[in-house]
């Protein structure tokens, strides 16, 4: 099986398929990814509102996707702290068109997978 991009270095680097699937996974098809765009479709913007989703993702993965994900510009990165530097996240409009699969997901895990809707992810809400 090949691996996944661990770094913004692999993002950038040349697709080894040109199917569009594969395309995508390369970006967001890893275990953390889709939960941190997740969180910025539920209004999440900094690193600490991130750190407290219930997956518990730890900090050093969280700051890399973060990082590949500003990299891949799906997600913008603002300062609205300079000491301590502090970085607020907003998805681009390339970060928004994955609200339909993020929807469709979300319908999947409470069909199929045990899952329950959160709140804003509902079908006639925002995602």
């Amino acid at each position: 099986m090949a691996r996944r991009p661990t770094s913004v270095r692999a993002i950038l680097r040349p697709k080894r398929s040109a199917c569009p699937i594969s395309c995508a996974l390369e970006i967001v098809g890893d275990r953390w990814t889709l939960l941190v765009v997740r969180d910025l479709v539920l209004g999440k913007r900094r690193f600490a509102e991130f750190e407290a989703s219930p997956e518990s993702i730890p900090t050093n993965i969280l700051a890399d996707r973060l990082k590949r994900l500003v990299a891949a510009g799906i997600v913008s990165a603002s300062r609205y702290s300079e000491h301590p530097p502090r970085v607020e996240y907003a998805l681009t409009a390339k970060g928004e068109d994955l609200r339909p699969m993020i929807r469709a997901m979300v319908e999947w895990g409470v069909k199929h997978a045990g899952g329950r809707t959160p709140p804003l992810l509902t079908p006639r809400g925002p995602a």
